[in-house]
């Protein structure tokens, strides 16, 4: 059972961002470090891709991993109250995820995805990053 009111679960569920995370902000600051500029969710491509460099075609999703269902890891531990609407709202997450990456590949647009999880090692990001945009 919710340990929560209705009303204090919006209240925290509206204090979610979905743009200026503090995963998105410090991958941003590493690929800014990098010497690389960007544009900030495209709203004409599928997905509105986290950081777009349109003159090397790629893009960046920052996912979080409760709201992106990362696999294999427990921050994406479904909750155990209401069921089955976080299993259609969370499986929507993933299919849209997936629609939208195909999409943009074939679009021509090369795609890489950075779990928030994977942002405890931020140099290892860093390294990713770098083979990515190289």
């Amino acid at each position: 059972m919710d340990r929560l009111s209705p009303r204090e679960r919006s209240a925290m569920m509206q204090r979610v961002r979905s743009r200026d995370s503090g995963p998105e902000m410090i991958v941003r600051r590493l690929v800014h470090a990098m010497g690389y500029r960007y544009r900030l969710h495209a709203a004409h491509l599928p997905g509105r891709p986290d950081l777009v460099l349109s003159v090397r075609g790629k893009v960046v999703f920052v996912h979080g991993c409760f709201w992106h269902q990362h696999p294999r890891c427990p921050k994406s531990a479904r909750p155990r109250s209401n069921m089955n609407f976080w299993r259609r709202k969370l499986d929507a997450n993933v299919a849209r995820d997936r629609r939208n990456i195909t999409e943009l590949q074939a679009r021509g647009w090369q795609t890489l995805v950075i779990w928030e999880c994977e942002l405890r090692d931020p140099d290892r990001v860093g390294l990713r990053l770098r083979k990515f945009l190289g």
